[in-house]
């Protein structure tokens, strides 16, 4: 496992064979996210329904921990990137896509209460398994 910044360690799970990400590059990328205590995943663009995620690297467009991350990387690489809470979410957490912790839904008239599993904790360490599929 090696520092790519301060609260940002990377373990190399597979090395790539392409160019390097630039700062500016949009990238498409699969990859599963992790809580790190307790381990317990929050999302990933491998589950049913998911599709990777792209995104334009370097400008503040996802946590700062994927920035960095990421432009470490390149094309084919897989890593894991173990990010502490303040390159991630931070005190705020990230509840799941705005909703609650949980919440009472009301579906064919009746009520369900839900935990929603893609909720961030505050303060939470993140571990992040990424590939870099496609560099533009």
């Amino acid at each position: 496992m090696s520092q790519v910044s301060q609260g940002v360690l990377k373990e190399v799970v597979r090395p790539g064979n392409g160019p390097q990400v630039q700062r500016g590059n949009t990238i498409t990328v699969h990859c599963t996210g992790n809580l790190v205590n307790p381990p317990k995943k929050f999302w990933s663009t491998k589950d049913p329904g998911q599709k990777p995620f792209t995104f334009q690297v370097g400008l503040g467009k996802v946590i700062q921990g994927w920035d960095e991350g990421c432009l470490s990387m390149c094309k084919g690489e897989i890593a894991k990137l173990t990010i502490d809470s303040k390159k991630g979410y931070g005190a705020q957490g990230f509840p799941a896509w705005g909703y609650p912790l949980n919440i009472i839904m009301v579906y064919n008239n009746i009520a369900i209460i839900k935990q929603w599993i893609h909720t961030i904790t505050p303060n939470a360490d993140l571990m992040f398994e990424i590939e870099i599929l496609e560099i533009n």
